[in-house]
């Protein structure tokens, strides 16, 4: 079959790898290797050198034996076609979420998905189990795959490595962590005015003893909890009696309750980091005869569905999960396109009085 994108495959004889490369000696001199450059070595057309390395078919078997040769021979990467062949897409994004066993995200990829399908993409979950090496591998995996973007929630990594792990790629929105807007969208839950407001209700009530369950050391969302908990603390010249940190689920959640039994009597009130370690930390207070609200106030935050279903029922600070993901999504696909590249959105979740705590 005859290349129809590439005139000089019929009216030239086949030129060797060799010949056309040993022509072009200045070509890996002191820039990378282009798309243009393996085209002009080969003898063929840049789109043709497309059709060969994504495996598009249109291009008979000398000419795709000679493309992949000369590709190797000037040490041509496939990631600097993806960044530089703007033009070029996939359809194709991946999510990474910390924890797919935490009922907080499904709801956000589910809002991804819906916003997704209509606009011709495919999405990819991509679950790192709280672990930040295994985030990082992912990340790289997307890139080598090609996506046209990710969505980043909750990300774990430090600052710089996350910089490296996602330059890459062509398009990236974070939930829960904020970069310069240049490097990627951002939407932020205000957690920090959100808790602030909520022991702000807790001190009014009479609580002075505070407990912080704090979730992971590695969590943005867990810094920013415990700056609002420092704030309304200090502006009545308090201090937080005790910290405890575990993993973000139901047994991290019974570990900070059986931590937080030696402090009995000294607490009246546990701030968790999500709302999983607060129920597993109230399921431990019960067993022990610990009275919730009257000896210690709960609260969590994300309001999760058994939230409201827990005896008592659990006071929360809720977000709009599934409209979180929507909102992502298209914030991901407009920076795929080029639109609003320095957007970025700051939530302030809702508080959600239930029985946990005493509030009128």
């Amino acid at each position: 079959m005859m290349d129809a994108k590439s005139p000089m495959d019929a009216k030239s004889p086949m030129r060797s790898s060799r010949t056309s490369i040993a022509a072009a000696p200045e070509l890996t001199a002191g820039r990378s290797v282009t798309i243009t450059d393996v085209a002009s070595a080969a003898g063929v057309s840049p789109m043709t050198v497309s059709r060969v390395l994504n495996d598009r078919g249109g291009a008979s078997a000398e000419t795709r034996a000679r493309v992949l040769e000369v590709a190797g021979a000037l040490n041509y990467r496939p990631n600097s076609f993806a960044k530089n062949l703007r033009v070029d897409r996939s359809k194709v994004v991946g999510i990474v979420v910390p924890d797919i066993a935490n009922p907080f995200f499904p709801e956000i990829i589910r809002g991804a998905e819906l916003a997704a399908r209509p606009a011709g993409y495919t999405l990819l979950t991509c679950n790192v189990v709280e672990d930040p090496e295994r985030e990082e591998e992912v990340i790289g995996t997307l890139l080598e795959r090609r996506v046209d973007g990710v969505i980043l929630c909750s990300a774990r990594l430090e600052e710089k490595r996350l910089l490296r792990a996602i330059e890459g790629h062509r398009a990236v929105v974070l939930i829960n962590r904020v970069l310069p807007r240049r490097i990627a969208g951002t939407i932020e839950i205000d957690y920090a005015a959100a808790v602030e407001a909520l022991v702000e209700k807790l001190i009014a009530q009479g609580r002075r003893r505070f407990a912080f369950a704090s979730g992971l050391s590695t969590s943005y969302g867990g810094q920013k909890r415990r700056s609002g908990l420092d704030r309304a603390l200090a502006r009545h010249g308090l201090g937080l009696v005790t910290e405890v940190s575990s993993s973000p689920d139901l047994a991290g959640g019974s570990a900070v309750g059986r931590a937080l039994l030696a402090h009995r009597g000294a607490i009246d009130a546990l701030v968790c980091y999500n709302d999983l370690i607060a129920i597993g930390a109230m399921s431990v207070m019960k067993g022990e005869g610990i009275a919730v609200p009257e000896e210690i106030a709960v609260t969590g935050c994300d309001d999760i569905p058994v939230a409201a279903f827990v005896s008592p029922a659990l006071t929360t600070l809720r977000v709009a999960k599934q409209d979180l993901g929507e909102l992502a999504m298209r914030m991901l696909l407009d920076r795929i396109d080029g639109r609003n590249t320095q957007h970025g959105i700051l939530i302030e979740p809702d508080l959600m009085a239930r029985g946990t705590t005493d509030f009128p």
